[in-house]
């Protein structure tokens, strides 16, 4: 909170415009704290301080020491399928690096374990579910191939 210290003649001249930006607060110490002669002379307390400047100070002195970083933005987005099937896509800022490359269900489990184990146990529940319906997948294929070499051996018989 500022106090500023008016004298009369200031207040009336500047009592149109500077009243309405004054908070409440404010103004009951601004009135309080105002000499009740018009003499219009400041008071020593005026004399001795100086007014604020405005604004920020310039010169060396408001030089940063904050390290300025410079980051970049770089998406990388994994996809996986439930047959196993995994994809990835590179994007830095706007601009496709990489679209659409296909990549082995073992280097994205070492990847993201490699990354943090946050990442790891979800990607690899998925990649565990995409191998036991694949496991189910080849079964299910070996029994009607064993059937079909049974049908076969009927015929040649």
């Amino acid at each position: 909170m500022t106090v500023d210290v008016l004298t009369h003649d200031e207040e009336t001249a500047e009592a149109p415009t500077a009243a309405p930006a004054v908070a409440t607060d404010e103004a009951a110490v601004t009135e309080s704290a105002s000499p009740s002669s018009s003499e219009g002379e400041p008071t020593p307390a005026e004399e001795e301080a100086p007014k604020p400047k405005r604004g920020r100070p310039k010169g060396a002195a408001t030089a940063s020491t904050a390290k300025k970083t410079r980051t970049v933005e770089l998406i990388l987005t994994v996809t996986g399928t439930a047959d196993g099937e995994w994809q990835a896509e590179l994007k830095n800022g706007s601009k496709w690096v990489a679209k659409g490359l296909e990549i082995p269900a073992a280097a994205v489990s070492r990847a993201a374990k490699e990354l943090h184990s946050d990442l790891s146990g979800p990607i690899d529940e998925v990649i565990n579910q995409a191998r036991e319906a694949q496991a189910a997948k080849v079964a299910a294929l070996e029994a009607e191939l064993e059937k079909a070499k049974q049908a076969l051996a009927e015929l040649d018989a």
